[in-house]
């Protein structure tokens, strides 16, 4: 059954974003994002394209662990990746220099052509024929003594020392070609996209190899109008759902009704406070005044309808079956809103029919002092019970309007930047948002093993992925464009404040029992003090108008 009104303009929820920078525990927030549920891709840098290669070979030997987004995470990234492959490119100097050609491709990548000359691909096939010799036991030859090379080639089997030797030669000079891109290169973005077989063949004939990368390096991105965000001017709406003595008064009135007692009603119709069980059925009216589809949505067997809650529903609803009896039933016609969270159903006119089952009203104490301790245990006077709300609802209302304040920041730049997305980023990032939705549903009800299976398989990520591109891509440029104006204003934090969340951070774990890797946590708290930053400093310079709807 829904019949809730959703507003069309911006709500006063708490994206992820924007909710791990100053709203919640960093801790709990790192805990959610590294769950263990999550199905992450292969950490192997190759991958040819007809999926044949046997062997990972990580010349960077990177950690899917280490990797990290968000702020100015994918800056940070590749300058981890530089220093690494320049370690391996100093201890490994080729006895030729590579030819490579560096092309833009799509989505903050490029494309690395590679020319390896044959004296670097001989050196390669000697190490391999070294190795080989070393690991095997050949009859008639003593343990490392030299053995001819047809020798050797004959017993481990040629297609063998072929393949063994092409991925000697992909090891050693990946690093060296990925010189071309130090310092903008994203960790575990590194694909080798040339056929495994092809590259077999081609250095069988020509005893040279030819191969092409991948890889995503760190988006530009380009603001619009440049330094935008300097001057921002923006416009929070805020609901009146969050208004304090409005929420006091709520949370009053329910606590006040959970006292009282169900009674059925036999003498009246319904009233406004009762509580009735009814049964609603709805079908749409046609332009010319015919029946036409039902619309499940709106239908609903045994509803509890509470009409103090009848203004939470769809508009005229309340009204159009005031009166009704148990037992009756009664028809009419509604015009679903504008605003109707189901956009086909916008402005659509419906016929509405409800069975009463059950009518009851609440017998409810007199309310006064002696039910204040069970109001809010503790309290002596409806005056205190009063007061001790209020503070309550006040924090919340200020935690709503900074929440929503960020909210607004947030969508403001990122509609601001301009930037291209690399895949992996995205991916990467879409993991980590179903990972944390996959806690909250585990949170919320208990899976069995297979259908948490069901839910953590790459077919149920890709799918999510697909259907939350839009909100995946709108994020991470938020990111990105805070990790940008951390950069472009000098601003910092203090060492204390990054010690005190790592501890924080660490200790959630400890207490959920679950691994971390001590590196990414200490990179993900300093991204989200980098972004509670950001916000503070936009929002001390922000022109900012607060509306009621």
């Amino acid at each position: 059954m829904e019949l809730c009104v959703i507003s069309s303009t911006t709500r006063t929820t708490i994206n992820p974003f924007q909710s791990c920078l100053t709203r919640r525990s960093i801790g709990s927030r790192l805990f959610q994002c590294d769950s263990l549920f999550l199905s992450r891709r292969g950490c192997s840098l190759l991958r040819s394209s007809d999926g044949r290669l046997k062997k990972p070979i990580r010349p960077l030997e990177i950690s899917c662990a280490s990797r990290k987004f968000g702020g100015g995470g994918s800056r940070k990234l590749a300058t981890s990746t530089a220093v690494e492959a320049e370690a391996i490119v100093k201890e490994d100097k080729l006895p030729a220099e590579l030819q490579v050609t560096e092309t833009k491709a799509a989505n903050s990548s490029v494309k690395l052509s590679v020319k390896v000359p044959a004296i670097v691909c001989e050196d390669c096939y000697q190490r391999v024929l070294t190795e080989f010799m070393k690991l095997s036991k050949i009859p008639g030859f003593r343990p490392k003594t030299r053995v001819p090379e047809d020798v050797i080639v004959g017993f481990v089997g040629r297609p063998y020392v072929l393949r063994a030797t092409v991925e000697s030669i992909l090891k050693r000079t990946l690093p060296h070609a990925m010189e071309t891109v130090t310092g903008k290169a994203l960790k575990d973005s590194i694909q080798i996209v040339s056929s495994f077989p092809e590259m077999e063949k081609a250095y069988s004939q020509l005893k040279t190899l030819s191969y092409e990368v991948v890889v995503d390096v760190v988006p530009e991105l380009k603001w619009n109008p440049e330094g935008g965000y300097k001057d921002l001017k923006i416009v929070v709406e805020l609901g009146d759902e969050i208004d304090a003595k409005k929420a006091c008064e709520r949370q009053l009135r329910q606590k006040y009704k959970s006292l009282g007692a169900l009674k059925i009603v036999t003498d009246r119709g319904l009233e406004v406070g009762d509580l009735a069980v009814i049964d609603i059925s709805a079908t749409t009216i046609d332009e010319d005044g015919s029946t036409g589809e039902a619309i499940p949505d709106a239908e609903s067997k045994g509803f509890h309808f509470d009409t103090e809650e009848g203004n939470k529903l769809l508009p005229g609803f309340l009204d159009s079956i005031l009166g009704i009896r148990a037992g009756e039933s009664k028809s009419f016609s509604l015009v679903f809103p504008e605003s109707w969270k189901q956009e086909n159903l916008r402005g659509q006119r419906a016929q509405f029919t409800v069975d009463c089952k059950e009518l009851f009203y609440r017998d409810l104490p007199t309310l006064d002092d002696s039910l204040a301790d069970k109001l809010l245990p503790g309290c002596t006077t409806l005056q205190e019970v009063e007061e001790t709300l209020t503070k309550r609802c006040q924090e919340m209302e200020q935690e709503a309007k900074e929440q929503a304040t960020d909210n607004a920041i947030l969508e403001h730049i990122r509609k601001m930047v301009e930037v291209e997305i690399p895949q992996s980023l995205f991916e990467e990032q879409g993991r980590q948002f179903y990972g944390a939705r996959l806690l909250e549903i585990q949170g919320n009800m208990k899976l069995t093993e297979e259908q948490l299976a069901s839910l953590s398989s790459q077919k149920a990520v890709n799918e999510f992925l697909d259907t939350q591109r839009e909100s995946i891509t709108d994020i991470i440029k938020q990111n990105l464009a805070v990790g940008d104006i951390f950069k472009r204003e000098n601003l910092e934090f203090s060492t204390d404040e990054l010690v005190k969340e790592v501890e924080n951070s660490i200790t959630e774990f400890k207490k959920h029992k679950q691994e971390y890797d001590e590196g990414r946590v200490k990179d993900q708290v300093q991204e989200i003090l980098e972004g509670a930053k950001v916000l503070e400093w936009l929002r001390e310079r922000a022109e900012i108008q607060y509306i009621t709807r």
